[in-house]
This record gives structure tokens, sequence and C-alpha cells, in this order.
């Protein structure tokens, strides 16, 4: 997912080059194999036979010719791009190969993790403008006087309102137009931990503020899995009031944590009015956690938050009940970040009628994907399941919308208000009568 995010920022604010050299014979066939390649492995491991009813023989026959005829790698994953794009889904993509050695690297933590860092500040696009919605205390960006509400205007030069409509034209109505509005600028602050980064703000009386950012490590405890790059990982759990327990984490990953952190705020909070999960810019991550999560906050046996289906088998996604669960309201906070595993626990929860969603519409992307080299270089990402909620719903490319729509504004974030969180809390009280 955040390799999406790389490309279409390069794609917004760097423009897509026109000067590439013609490519060698060898180039060429090495296009086809990728090509071919493609092809297959959506035809044979795609979890729908019928492939979305795509007469998948006809588009090969049909795009083949144009990838034989490329005479850049621009083409070449044009073709291809557009071969995939015939699924109307998304966790399907072509990706430059320059851009892909980003995912392909082993579990080396000590390789690829000690020079990157970020100024310490979290953003969403609202109406079309970035807006900061936290500072990290003792971060870079706090250090300048960076605050929540500032708009950000330009990240080294380039008009952030600018690339922003190209990602919205390019995207169209997709539900994952914030989501990667938002991720491409974050991604554009951050960078080696020696250099800084340069950035215009709007502060909050309408004057323009340039600022030389430093970067510093991320916020959260380095961590690992599988052939996942090493990801920053945090969890914070608390009161926001003496009667409301607060968890939010910022994927679904670090089983151990997340459910250290839940067992402590459900025991602390045995007698509370009420309990908060907070995914809102949580992008998923490991989809078994969303059953161990739910666990906590029912005692019934029995319940499911959905189905996730591969070609040959479904998964029933089933709560695991804790002894000891918080019963109490639950809300569960969301916006156009939540992603994937968020999803499907927001989803599920709403569906079974134990949790009422706060926020805004999430970003309709749940189904698991794989990343693959190809022979040209370039990646490859396919989805291999698809997932329905408990009450019949596709979450991709629909998403999950909230029971209570609440969207934040720059007002309220310069004011150090967090609407989201105020509507829950005031649901929750309201509860009591």
């Amino acid at each position: 997912m955040r390799l999406r995010f790389a490309l279409a920022l390069a794609l917004a604010f760097a423009g897509v080059s026109t000067g590439q050299p013609s490519l060698t014979p060898a180039q060429r066939q090495l296009n086809i194999d990728s090509f071919e390649q493609v092809w297959k492995t959506v035809r044979d491991k795609h979890w729908d036979p019928k492939l979305n009813g795509v007469d998948w023989q006809a588009v090969h026959d049909e795009l083949r010719p144009k990838v034989e005829r490329a005479a850049t790698m621009e083409e070449a994953r044009e073709a291809m791009s557009n071969m995939l794009h015939r699924l109307k889904q998304t966790h399907f993509g072509i990706f430059p190969g320059e851009a892909y050695k980003e995912l392909d690297q082993a579990d080396d933590t000590e390789k690829s993790s000690p020079s990157e860092g970020d100024p310490g500040i979290d953003l969403r696009v609202v109406d079309g403008h970035a807006l900061v919605t936290f500072a990290a205390p003792e971060s870079p960006a706090t250090a300048q006087g960076v605050k929540p509400g500032w708009e950000i205007r330009r990240i080294e030069g380039k008009d952030v309102a600018t690339g922003l409509r190209k990602i919205r034209d390019a995207m169209g109505q997709s539900t994952m137009i914030e989501l990667i509005e938002t991720n491409s600028l974050v991604a554009r602050l951050e960078g080696p931990i020696d250099k800084t980064v340069e950035v215009e703000f709007l502060d909050g009386k309408d004057k323009k503020v340039v600022l030389k950012l430093a970067r510093a490590r991320p916020r959260g405890t380095l961590t690992g899995l599988g052939n996942l790059p090493p990801l920053h990982f945090w969890v914070d759990a608390h009161k926001v009031q003496p009667d409301i327990g607060y968890v939010a984490f910022n994927m679904f990953f670090e089983p151990d944590a997340i459910t250290a952190a839940l067992e402590k705020m459900v025991r602390e909070c045995r007698d509370c009015a009420g309990f908060v999960v907070d995914l809102r810019g949580n992008p998923g991550g490991i989809g078994g956690l969303a059953m161990g999560v739910a666990g906590w906050f029912t005692s019934e046996s029995g319940l499911r938050l959905g189905t996730m289906y591969l070609r040959t088998a479904s998964v029933k996604f089933a709560v695991f009940p804790r002894a000891e669960p918080f019963r109490g309201p639950l809300a569960v906070l969301v916006d156009a970040c939540s992603a994937s595993t968020s999803e499907i626990f927001a989803g599920g929860m709403q569906d079974l009628k134990r949790a009422r969603i706060f926020g805004t519409h999430t970003a309709g992307a749940a189904l698991p994907s794989v990343f693959e080299r190809l022979p040209n270089g370039d990646g490859f990402q396919y989805a291999i399941a698809n997932y329905i909620s408990e009450g019949g719903r596709p979450l991709e490319g629909i998403g999950v919308t909230p029971d209570q729509e609440v969207k934040l504004t720059r007002r309220q974030l310069l004011e150090g208000q967090d609407p989201v969180l105020n509507a829950a809390v005031s649901w929750i009280h309201q509860q009591k009568n």
C-alpha cells in the first residue's frame, strides 16, 4: 500500500517522464514475458474464476500487441495497467522497478531502517486542503511552532493543490482518493534524517510561514514481519475522560502489544460509561487481528465479522470472545485513511450492532494482496481474496459508512478540538440516560 502512495505522489508532483530511451530487443521480450506472467497470474489465482465477468482471453489478445509495439517502458506498463483496470478492482497494479525496490527487501532491519524519518506531523486532506491534524510533542515540527489546523501549501517548492487536483483527476470516483492524497503528502515529508524538508504553511492567522523542518525517528517501535519492510508500530491506551476508555494503534500489527493495551484498558474500564477504538489513519495489517480485537467487546460466541473468499476456500472471520469483555457502549472512529483490516473490524462490528461508527467514509480497500517482481524488474500487485461483511456488504470499492458522519474543519483543529472524538464521547454519555 505504501508503494502505491509513493507512485501516486510521483505522478502528481513530478509529472510523467516523456523522454525515455527506446527499448532494446531484449527489453521488449522481458516486457512481453512480464505481460504474460501478469495475465496468467490473474487467470490462475484470482479468487473469482469468472474474473468479475471479464473476457480475459479477449483482453489478452487486444493488449498483447500493444506491449509488443511499446517503444518505452512507460508504454509497456500502460498496456499492462490497462489490462488490470479491466477488472475494476483495487489492489491490482504495475509499479516501476525503481519504486518496487522499496518492497524487495529481506527482513534486514539494520539495512533498511536507520536513515528514514519525518518532521513529526500527521495530516488529512479536507475539501482539497492539506491540514495538519497532529503535531507530535517534542517533534521538529512542534519545536518550530507547527500546530493542528495549519494548512500545508507547498512541499519542497511543489504546489500541494496542483498535485491534489492531478490525483483527483486520475482517480475519478474512487473511494480511495483521500487515502492516496493524504499519504502521498506524508510520503513527501519523509526522507533521510540528515536532511531537512522545506514546507510552506498557512498558519492560524492565515499568514504564510516557510519552515525548513528537520526529520526525526518516526513514532513507535521498529518491527518486522516476514518479507515486509520494517515498520514503526505504536499503540496508545488511556482514558479520554475518567469514565471512557480509549485505544488507538497505527496498524493491525504486533498482536502482543495490541492485546496488552486492550487488556489493560478493559480491566481499568469495568465500570466505565463507554469505550472508544480509534482507527483513523489505520491502513490495516494482519486481517486475523480484527477477530481478536472484537473479542474484547463481547462474550457472545458464534459471531462473525464477515467472510473472506479465496479461489478454492472461504475464511470465516469468527470473533474470539473474552471471558470478561467490555460490554458497555462502544464507539469506533474511522476516516478516509482507515482501510483493509480497519474496515473489516468497523464494518463487522457495525453489522453486529455492537458498535456505533463515527467519522467519515472509509477507503474501500479491504482486499489482501501479494507483490511479485516481474521479469522486466517492475512490481506486480494482485489481490488474492474477496471480503463480504457479516451483513452481506462488499467493502472493496465501497467502504464503511459511519452511523454518524463527522467531518474535520480547519477552525476546529485550530481551536484544539477533535470533533470526531467529541461526538463519540457525547453519544456515550447519552447512553446513560
